[in-house]
């Protein structure tokens, strides 16, 4: 069974009692017979090499709904393109991985940067861009999961949680948002989620004033989790970061075309571990220092197609606001922690918070000197216009490097 609740902007289930994963797949599989399943795996290379993706394959392998899997694999060469296709074949759906450093994606990357239409960088945003356009060009699929190659505390049912509230044909739902706690081994998590986002949000309201769409991110219990499912021609119409900003971005494109009666969240897991970022106090271009940056443009690029004026004052008035609110959810976060046995090392917090903090200023001054700056990558209802034959020409190149020689 779940509780469902609306919270003043978009459906939220909450999972009271857990259903079993094979009765959650018996449904989803008459689902399948109307709306086709498919499943992106954003992945780097290194991913295979650690310990997570390998049980994940081993959970797949079980699912029965799923018509096919598309894997992006980033930095990647030949030899290990070819270890990619053998880890991957054990898998009994239809799969297919986008080798995106190969020569044959390459020369369709390059070919869509003639025309102003690539991703300018690489990154997560940008691989998942290129599994949606395959997506597209396979037509295998009209709902389509997401979900990152890091979890260590991976299951099946998560998937199952997933992909139900937009997969059942009786509900209207186009988009649906995973979320979990944030706890693992005795610790607090998400620190990006807890200490910056939160409270940049609502320093956001403080110092821009009352605003739906600030409203509307508020509403999300995770607005960073990697974990979301869609109807396929969701994919056509939206504009992505390339960058670490591609959750917010994600979020941000749907309020702008959907209905918020047409997206929900869903509680998918009771416990969920992944690869923890590092700070990287040192480096602005890696870990959580990189990824701070990139969200914080990201909204601030948002709110400016909505009217919101931001000047170098603002950015100090906003540094500040954000400072001292996040201080105090510090405090309340410590004492969540100790009520429920949990480790919370404060002075850690506050550094993260410090980071945090500097980088908004620098976040807006980045903002401020680059107004030519193209945050998004493209979307595909554009890309075709341009390119009629490019998602033709994808498909037959991502076919011949899974099956032909490389």
């Amino acid at each position: 069974m779940s509780d469902f609740h609306q919270n003043g902007v978009i459906t939220d289930f909450h999972n009271l009692t857990r259903r079993p994963v094979e009765a959650l797949e018996q449904e989803l599989c008459q689902f399948a017979k109307r709306r086709p399943m498919g499943l992106i795996l954003p992945s780097l290379f290194s991913e295979l090499e650690g310990p997570a993706l390998s049980a994940i394959v081993d959970e797949l392998v079980k699912v029965p709904y799923l018509n096919e899997i598309v894997v992006g694999l980033d930095r990647a060469d030949r030899d290990q393109f070819l270890y990619a296709r053998e880890f991957f074949s054990r898998l009994p759906q239809h799969t297919r991985i986008l080798w995106n450093d190969g020569p044959r994606l390459r020369a369709i990357d390059k070919e869509l940067e003639s025309h102003g239409l690539g991703a300018l960088e690489p990154g997560k945003g940008r691989n998942v861009w290129y599994c949606a356009g395959y997506v597209l060009s396979s037509g295998r699929s009209t709902t389509v999961g997401l979900h990152d190659c890091d979890i260590l505390t991976y299951d099946r049912s998560l998937l199952a949680r997933l992909m139900y509230p937009v997969a059942n044909p009786r509900f209207n739902y186009s988009f649906c948002k995973g979320y979990y706690p944030r706890i693992a081994e005795g610790k607090l998590n998400g620190r990006v989620s807890r200490l910056m986002v939160t409270p940049l949000l609502r320093a956001l309201k403080t110092v821009c004033g009352p605003s739906p769409y600030l409203d509307y991110l508020d509403s999300f219990r995770y607005p960073l989790s990697g974990e979301f499912a869609m109807r396929s021609d969701v994919l056509e119409g939206i504009r992505i970061p390339a960058d670490w900003g591609l959750e917010i971005g994600v979020l941000s494109e749907l309020q702008r075309n959907y209905s918020h009666r047409q997206l929900c969240q869903v509680d998918i897991a009771d416990a969920y571990d992944h690869k923890h970022q590092p700070v990287s106090e040192e480096d602005a271009n890696s870990g959580l220092n990189r990824m701070s940056l990139d969200i914080a443009k990201a909204l601030y690029r948002k709110l400016a197609t909505q009217g919101v004026s931001f000047s170098s004052e603002d950015f100090r008035t906003l540094k500040a606001t954000y400072y001292r609110l996040a201080l105090d959810l510090i405090e309340a976060y410590d004492h969540d922690a100790t009520m429920n046995g949990l480790s919370l090392d404060r002075h850690c917090e506050e550094q993260a918070v410090e980071l945090f903090a500097s980088n908004l200023l620098e976040a807006g001054n980045l903002f401020l000197d680059n107004p030519r700056e193209r945050p998004f990558i493209p979307s595909w209802n554009r890309v075709q216009a341009a390119m009629p034959d490019v998602l033709a020409r994808m498909h037959e190149a991502v076919a011949l490097d899974n099956q032909g020689k490389v």
